[in-house]
């Protein structure tokens, strides 16, 4: 047995509690999920997001691959600016979901899924054509996420020449001073709350988290686990790839269709399912399911409507704050309308359930 994999910052977890996450060790809680939870969406929270991925993408036919390459329209996306996209396989199913950064012509750091790292990085080599250059970072990067309605107010104490408020959301300054170190600052992020994903060299994490700790907390920010990203992008409604995205979950099932642009020029993995996906209507669609019985819908519990299977839940919790027993199931499409009656399998017993709007949590307007 292999073993795990540590981020730049394992050592600054102190107490925190553990996990294997995808051969990563990583901690799942500092505290307790609740209180993180909690910490995020009335102050802030700070997270190791070192255990993602990057991969440079650089050359002249950068632009014509990553159209092929991703649903996205790329073309949209200006140096300085960020985009949400997904990776097809050629029958529309999910190779992985994940963000694009131009920071120049010709050149693009693309941010994946931890556990996706080697099946992306090869799954991208294999639909190379042109005057392109792939290259796999992750090794050499770390990456933090401070995020919380205080975040901008905190990192702000330890940013020097840049005014925070002029990023914008899903745009991003390179070359950022933070506590000293030369940082990628991008006002994204996986919480449903305001905030910033920071990338720096491996070597300057640990000075980084230690600055942000001590910066923030007389704000009353918190070190926070994969506990409360958890449950903090599950209530906000932000797809898990292994969850509501995989191989055979396309975007447009898992409800990221606006991720999807079928009017772009250049053909790309799944089109064809997508667009008719698109113009149809999936088969299958992502819901909201609230318990009106007592249970929690856990990931994997089969979903009926009377006695006929119609779909599984792909995530469900209570949630820290309001203690709502809710889940995301992806079911049939004819039974995923708002008040519908259905049926959660929970320890062999069939427990009533209804399908409620998501997400789950909105971020109050200013």
């Amino acid at each position: 047995m292999s073993a795990l994999k540590r981020t730049p910052l394992f050592e600054s977890y102190g107490g925190a509690k553990t996990i294997d996450f995808g051969g990563w060790d990583l901690p799942v809680q500092f505290s307790s999920i609740k209180e993180e939870h909690e910490a995020v969406r009335t102050k802030a929270g700070l997270f190791d997001v070192s255990h993602m991925g990057e991969i440079t993408v650089k050359g002249p036919n950068s632009l014509a691959y990553l159209q092929k390459l991703l649903t996205n329209d790329v073309s949209k996306v200006k140096p300085g600016g960020a985009q949400y996209s997904a990776m097809c396989y050629e029958d529309g199913g999910t190779v992985d979901d994940l963000l694009v950064y131009m920071l120049d012509e010709n050149d693009y750091l693309l941010v994946v899924n931890a556990s996706n790292i080697e099946k992306d990085y090869e799954w991208m080599l294999t639909q190379k054509f042109g005057d392109v250059e792939i290259e796999n970072v992750s090794e050499t990067l770390a990456q933090l996420a401070i995020q919380g309605p205080k975040a901008e107010e905190i990192l702000q104490t330890i940013v020097e020449g840049t005014n925070l408020a002029d990023i914008r959301f899903f745009k991003f300054r390179e070359n950022v001073q933070v506590a000293g170190v030369s940082s990628l600052v991008s006002r994204t992020g996986y919480t449903g709350e305001d905030g910033f994903e920071i990338y720096c060299h491996a070597n300057d994490a640990a000075s980084l988290w230690n600055a942000i700790i001590q910066a923030g907390e007389p704000f009353g920010l918190v070190p926070c686990g994969l506990g409360a990203r958890d449950t903090l992008r599950f209530e906000a409604n932000l797809p898990l790839y292994g969850q509501e995205l995989s191989k055979t979950i396309t975007p447009i099932e898992a409800g990221i269709g606006f991720a999807v642009k079928v009017q772009k020029e250049m053909d790309f993995n799944g089109k064809e399912t997508l667009k008719k996906q698109k113009e149809e209507g999936p088969a299958r669609k992502l819901v909201g399911i609230e318990m009106v019985d007592r249970g929690i819908p856990r990931t994997g519990y089969p979903v009926y409507a009377q006695d006929e299977q119609i779909g599984e839940v792909t995530t469900g919790t209570q949630l820290p704050t309001s203690k709502r027993n809710v889940g995301v199931a992806l079911v049939n499409a004819e039974h995923s309308e708002v008040d519908q009656e259905l049926f959660v399998e929970i320890r062999g017993k069939k427990v009533k359930a209804v399908v409620v709007p998501l997400p789950f949590y909105k971020r109050p307007k200013n």
